[in-house]
């Protein structure tokens, strides 16, 4: 007979989750907002309860963004590089709610700072995730000219993640801005060339090339529903599936 009370399982066992550092500044318009990250850490605390292994990837773009300053007139390696450790403070302090919910954390940077959070080994990373540790990769892939979203696909073939799981403020792929228009239509699935050929939105192409060449799978959420996260690796919730 089987127990109507039994914990319900997983979709996935490793999964990456890619927020945009604006995600985490609330209605502030700018930096960090405590309860926002705090609500952002129990949702992954939530996922992370069913014994999913749970990698992250943070942008910056709440403190600084490499190419914003870059159109300002800033050199732009310098600016990327701006950017790079504005992921690393919004890593830290998504670290910082969940150890105080009981979540073991690494932040892992691809820019040495060791005396901050521990530089990017693979074979070590693949090590915390199977200690069911949440790693937060930061400061991008160590490289200028590349984004976050390229970074959270690279780290997410590495880590031999089974999807990456793109938070954002709507609950899907649209074929245009739904805040700007009413006939916006959402698709349940789409291709990663429809995504390329159709200008979607969804990550950079280079991002999605990367995950197009290595078949793995981008769920598109709402990160402002709550249990949004938890309920779609239970198989339910409304989200696009980006595939081959």
């Amino acid at each position: 007979m089987s127990d109507d009370t039994a914990e319900p399982r997983a979709k996935f066992t490793r999964v990456l989750l890619k927020i945009s550092g604006e995600a985490l500044m609330g209605d502030q318009g700018f930096g960090l907002h405590p309860p926002t990250v705090e609500r952002i850490a129990g949702e992954v605390k939530s996922v992370h309860d069913l014994g999913v292994e749970i990698c992250m990837v943070i942008g910056g773009g709440n403190v600084f963004r490499g190419l914003q300053g870059s159109a300002q007139g800033m050199e732009r390696t310098t600016a990327d590089y701006m950017g790079m450790l504005a992921t690393v403070m919004n890593a830290l302090a998504m670290q910082s709610s969940l150890e105080r919910m009981g979540v073991n954390t690494r932040v892992i940077s691809a820019i040495r700072m060791d005396e901050v959070c521990e530089p990017y080994i693979r074979r070590r990373a693949v090590r915390h995730l199977e200690k069911k540790r949440v790693c937060i990769f930061a400061a991008g892939t160590g490289n200028p000219y590349f984004t976050t979203d390229t970074a959270a696909t690279l780290r997410a073939n590495e880590m031999r993640c089974q999807a990456i799981f793109k938070g954002t403020k709507v609950d899907g792929v649209y074929d245009k801005d739904p805040v700007k228009h009413a006939d916006a239509k959402r698709y349940d699935t789409v291709t990663y060339d429809e995504v390329l050929q159709k200008h979607l939105g969804v990550m950079d192409a280079s991002a999605i090339a990367l995950a197009r060449d290595n078949d793995v799978p981008i769920i598109v959420f709402s990160l402002d529903e709550t249990g949004g996260f938890r309920g779609i690796l239970n198989g339910e919730g409304t989200y696009t599936r980006v595939h081959g």
